[in-house]
């Protein structure tokens, strides 16, 4: 099974779109583990045990590197097994690493996220072009991994160069057009990471990605704590007719530590709550 397949398998089986970001931030787990490794791992496997007991597993897990490596060797063991952790349960592993290097250096560090971390696809930063984006889209079409490439984020300064104008075009309509000429022999693995808070924009992408015609996973951030409304960007999606089965909408702190809103010490409840409200926002997929 290759990553769109995957995808499409887990929005099928989880009847749900929501991939919850994996980020710790030690002040804010409430367990009283001296391990910082086992603080970490125990606190996202009591998430993902509770969310598959009640129905409401995630339908993708996105760890993102830096929150784990800023830990040293316990954060990296933990980041090992969540990893471990996801791929037991079948659920898709998104390493949110942004990766972006030259061509040699990226082919050590795909080499990396899929064999060593065991993920099944990847975030990558495009920008220094096809000899760096390449080695990865080869793990696309030869193994059927994914990669999802920056192309207009979610972050207050993401304007500041992506919306830049080249060739009369924004610079992140480039990136689009780009996102579809490396990922033309991709089997629909090579995505793209389009934030939710920055609606027109968001809009013009999905619709230049349907018009295309290439089937573009869709990796969505911003919807949550930065201010993202799920239910927009959905209805957006739909109104393009792009396949809601490949796009994952993200929230991270928002499904991690919902018991701080909750004013609880259900952390994996609230968790799991958070996951339900953000499926009940996004609605029916079929």
């Amino acid at each position: 099974m290759n990553y769109s397949e995957m995808l499409r398998d887990s929005a099928q089986k989880s009847g749900g779109i929501v991939c919850m970001g994996a980020d710790p931030v030690l002040e804010k787990i409430p367990l009283q583990e001296k391990s910082v490794e086992k603080k970490i791992s125990d606190f996202f496997v009591k998430i993902i045990d509770a969310a598959i007991s009640e129905g409401a597993a995630p339908a993708a897990i996105k760890p993102n590197y830096a929150f784990y490596a800023q830990y040293g060797w316990d954060g990296l063991r933990a980041l090992h097994r969540v990893c471990e952790y996801t791929k037991k349960n079948k659920i898709p592993l998104i390493l949110d690493a942004k990766r972006g290097d030259i061509g040699k250096t990226n082919e050590a560090y795909a080499k990396e996220v899929f064999e060593f971390w065991g993920a099944d696809c990847v975030t990558l930063s495009p920008f220094l072009g096809s000899d760096s984006v390449l080695p990865f889209v080869k793990w696309c079409e030869e193994k059927g991994k994914g990669v999802y490439l920056l192309n207009r984020t979610s972050n207050p300064g993401a304007a500041e160069i992506q919306n830049l104008i080249c060739n009369r075009k924004e610079f992140y309509s480039i990136i689009s057009e780009k996102i579809v000429e490396w990922g033309k022999n991709a089997h629909g693995n090579a995505g793209a990471v389009v934030g939710a808070t920055s609606i027109a924009e968001f809009e013009k992408i999905v619709s230049f990605f349907v018009k295309s015609g290439a089937k573009v996973p869709l990796l969505i951030p911003g919807v949550g704590a930065q201010g993202g409304s799920a239910a927009e960007v959905t209805a957006a999606m739909k109104k393009s007719g792009y396949e809601l089965a490949l796009a994952r909408i993200n929230s991270s702190s928002g499904i991690n530590y919902a018991y701080e809103k909750e004013k609880t010490s259900d952390f994996a409840g609230a968790a799991v709550r958070e996951i339900k409200k953000m499926n009940k926002e996004i609605g029916a997929l079929w």
